[in-house]
């Protein structure tokens, strides 16, 4: 059976922490299409920038496909005919919010299944929100983030 899973964020930007969770993934499922939330929490950068940076930071893994998306995730799971959504958990906090959407994603769409990947210890501080302080104070980019972001972060 072909196995399909999308991988859901904003992304803003895309960290090392999530290349890591998504090329976990790629080695368990047979395709991943990461699905860029247009809105995204902070704002940082524009949703075609989040897309064409996060798929320059994975042409070497094959099986991966990355798109933007709106709506509901559970009609893009639907919609995508994908078997899962994975999702990465870096701290309790993480834990406690995935299990509140897990919850009322079941009541949206209870088929739908999800697959936690835990946080390497290396990479459990490393988060979207971070980085985006580091960006604000001129901080190097370089062990938290992907050569294409820090070359397009960097850039004055």
């Amino acid at each position: 059976m072909f196995k399909h899973v999308l991988y859901p964020g904003s992304f803003d930007p895309v960290t090392l922490g999530h290349l890591d969770i998504l090329e976990r993934a790629c080695s368990l499922f047979d395709k991943v299409t990461v699905v860029v939330a247009e809105t995204g929490k902070a704002g940082l950068l524009p949703i075609d920038q989040r897309v064409e940076l996060f798929r320059q930071s994975v042409t070497h893994l094959t099986n991966v496909e990355v798109q933007s998306f709106s709506g509901l995730l559970v009609d893009e799971v639907r919609d995508q005919k994908a078997v899962a959504v994975i999702r990465g958990i870096r701290t309790a906090g993480d834990y406690e919010h995935e299990w509140t959407l897990a919850g009322v994603n079941a009541l949206l769409a209870s088929e739908v299944e999800y697959v936690y990947f835990l946080a390497r210890p290396h990479m459990a501080a490393v988060s979207s929100s971070l980085v985006r302080d580091v960006i604000v104070h001129n901080g190097p980019l370089k062990k938290l983030v992907p050569a294409p972001v820090v070359a397009a972060l960097s850039k004055p």
